[in-house]
């Protein structure tokens, strides 16, 4: 099965009672969502946070109606016979519109067709009930999660001088109110290595030679692996989800519950990064390598005109962001998989004209992740470490309250 077709219809099969749901029509509103947050085009840290609301509630919703799990969140009541299709359609929907209000349109039109194959029965308006109301309750309960504070970053310079004046990617998230972690800081790590310190020189010389942009020492597949890994939304992860989520045997709330721990997670793990990030304020390699004859370390020569493969992003490199989100996801689908088959790790990207990459096991997809992160010239090894072991504790927390019962 390949698992990283679009699924673009919601019902296809004969509904055999109004709350029949094929597993998959969870991985066919994840695919569309993606496309709406990237159609509004959405930060990566923003775009995270609505993919899991909208998750979140289509589980609840879904959840509500099937009884499979115990340990609901919102106590959402759903009528016997109530449609799970209606409901997941319904709850994204209701999600969507208010937190990607320029895809109202095209959220819109997704919601008629995903209804239009259901009818208009009972059981139908009663799924769609069920879904506005775990809608509602999560967009109430994640309202005050200060995803919404107004940014306030203060530039490091002194009066007169000038500093460049773009404002760094939310700044507000490390005030954020987690899903599953205590605190932003819960997983904060301790500080980058000492610029005097041979690790440093180490990362500082590794990323020089391999990341910048002119590179003669970086090989075409590492150059392709960079040119992946340039995508940082959603999608590039959650095609490995559904992986997962379209394999053979899957039930809707299993793959509902899947995904909203997956999101959370994700979600989560960006909130620690960033609590990192601004807590340590650590320079990015372009900085580091054009400014070589001032960190004290006779073994880090100063390169004038360094650039990175990439555009570096805007905001402090310590630890590595997508290094966190892959460590998390892939520990989250570890626990979901355990021991039993696994897929074909599978996933694409809009960043690679939508080639696709594959690994054998999750492992080597997060180490690939980790190294991209060198390749693009954005990030030292050693934050790329950290910020995987970060993602991992993260995973952890995602499966011991989700995929424990």
């Amino acid at each position: 099965m390949n698992c990283n077709r679009l699924l673009r219809s919601v019902l296809a099969l004969t509904l055999f009672g109004a709350s029949t749901a094929m597993a998959d029509v969870v991985a066919d509103w994840n695919t569309r969502t993606g496309e709406f947050i990237t159609a509004a085009a959405l930060g990566t840290p923003p775009a995270n946070r609505v993919m899991a609301i909208a998750h979140t509630a289509a589980y609840e919703a879904t959840n509500a109606i099937t009884r499979r799990y115990p340990g609901s969140e919102l106590k959402i009541e759903a009528a016997p016979g109530s449609s799970v299709d209606a409901a997941i359609a319904a709850a994204h929907r209701a999600v969507l519109v208010q937190l990607v209000p320029s895809q109202r349109a095209a959220v819109e039109t997704a919601y008629r067709a995903a209804l239009s194959q259901l009818g208009d029965g009972a059981g139908v308006q009663e799924g769609i009930a069920v879904g506005e109301k775990a809608a509602a309750a999560l967009l109430a309960a994640r309202a005050g999660d200060g995803a919404a504070t107004p940014e306030a970053y203060r530039p490091h310079t002194t009066a007169g001088v000038y500093v460049p004046t773009t404002i760094p990617a939310v700044p507000q998230w490390p005030q954020r109110k987690p899903w599953l972690m205590t605190s932003p800081a819960q997983f904060r790590p301790g500080p980058p290595p000492a610029l005097s310190s041979e690790r440093w020189a180490r990362d500082y010389n590794e990323i020089k030679a391999l990341g910048g942009k002119n590179s003669a020492r970086r090989s075409e597949e590492q150059t392709a692996i960079a040119r992946f890994w340039e995508a940082t939304l959603p999608p590039i992860y959650h095609g490995l989800v559904r992986c997962v989520a379209t394999m053979p045997g899957r039930e809707v709330t299993q793959n509902a519950r899947l995904f909203a721990a997956v999101t959370q997670a994700a979600d989560d793990a960006l909130v620690a990064v960033f609590d990192g990030k601004y807590h340590y304020n650590f320079w990015r390699p372009i900085t580091a390598i054009r400014n070589g004859d001032l960190d004290g370390n006779d073994a880090t020569e100063r390169d004038a005109g360094w650039m990175p493969f990439i555009d570096t992003p805007m905001h402090p490199e310590y630890p590595c962001a997508h290094c966190i989100v892959a460590g998390t996801i892939a520990t989250v689908l570890q626990g979901e998989v355990g021991n039993g088959a696994q897929p074909t790790w599978t996933t694409t990207s809009s960043t690679a004209n939508g080639s696709a990459r594959s690994w054998p096991n999750l492992e080597s997809f997060v180490q690939e992740v980790a190294s991209a992160r060198i390749y693009d010239g954005v990030h030292y090894r050693n934050s790329t470490e950290v910020g995987v072991a970060m993602g991992r504790q993260i995973g952890a927390l995602a499966v011991a309250r989700h995929l424990r019962n």
